[in-house]
């Protein structure tokens, strides 16, 4: 993992990628949301080293995502189990799913998501909450929140300022 540089330590986007963004990290998860939690399983499912699997659940469980549970005693085995941090981020890998789906699978889908009892085709979006409409890169600006720094400030206007410069007039 590459530290955050100080300028990008406020951003949402960079401390997640900072705390999951390693891409054997988000297959792990991927797998956990599927009902995966032991050591073997993991290995198994994704062909994973021992030594980069137990570095990378012991990071998981140290942010938060996993809760580390013992299973046997003898000799002792632990399970890796989500939290409800780990849970929430479902719509990640969905995404995830949804955007390769679309994009980087010439020869078609060879896996889909779909609803449990049904097992019919689902193809998520990203809604608001408020108003149930579709959040797009075209319906939303990034702003300052309640704790932002006089740099996250500075940096969005300068966005907002190239982002205003580049919209042809109306």
């Amino acid at each position: 993992m590459q530290p955050v540089l100080a300028p990008l330590a406020e951003c949402p986007c960079a401390r997640t990628v900072e705390s999951v963004g390693e891409w054997w990290s988000i297959l792990i998860l991927r797998d956990a949301l599927q009902g995966i939690t032991r050591f073997d399983e993991f290995q198994r499912s994704l062909g994973i080293a021992p030594n980069m699997l137990a570095r990378r659940l012991r990071h998981l469980t140290e942010s938060g995502m996993f809760e580390r549970r013992l299973y046997q005693q003898r000799p002792p085995r632990h399970e890796y189990v989500l939290t409800a941090k780990g849970r929430d981020f479902f719509p990640v890998v969905a995404a995830l799913v949804t955007f390769g789906n679309r994009y980087l699978a010439p020869e078609g889908e060879a896996l889909l998501l779909a609803e449990r009892g049904t097992a019919r085709p689902v193809v998520p979006v990203l809604v608001d909450v408020t108003t149930s409409r579709p959040v797009t890169a075209a319906s939303v600006t990034a702003i300052a929140g309640p704790r932002a720094s006089a740099g996250m400030h500075h940096r969005l206007a300068t966005l907002a300022t190239r982002a205003a410069a580049s919209s042809p007039n109306e």
